[in-house]
């Protein structure tokens, strides 16, 4: 049995350590063979934009765009359907293999057998 980590971060340029960090962990999960899913929600939903990871920036932090580059190749990237329409961004907008899911995914995901899930 494979266990799976559910990733939630709501940070983003607002909090850029706690947004680096969640998607640390996710990178460093993937590259330890975990199954993961990271869901973008809040400021962290721009970044399921073409280019905007790149305008991040944080001292001693791997670049976001090689973080979640190695998420979309490993992972998953999921935008919070909610967060995506406050925001005016549609399906049409993201990251090629960034998909766009609501609070049932989430729950489902995060409630499924032998899976941790963590909210940055």
């Amino acid at each position: 049995m494979t266990k799976k980590l559910v990733i939630k971060v709501t940070a983003g340029a607002d909090a850029p350590e706690r947004c680096s960090q969640a998607f640390t962990v996710a990178a460093v999960a993937v590259a330890s063979g975990v199954e993961v899913s990271l869901w973008l929600t809040g400021e962290s939903s721009w970044f399921a934009l073409p280019g905007r990871a790149a305008e991040f920036e944080l001292p001693h932090a791997a670049p976001l765009p090689d973080l979640i580059d190695s998420l979309l190749a490993g992972g998953r990237i999921t935008l919070c359907t909610q967060c995506a329409a406050r925001r005016e961004i549609t399906e049409k907008d993201v990251i090629e293999g960034v998909r766009i899911a609501g609070a049932q995914v989430f729950v489902q995901e995060s409630l499924a057998d032998d899976t941790q899930a963590l909210v940055y």
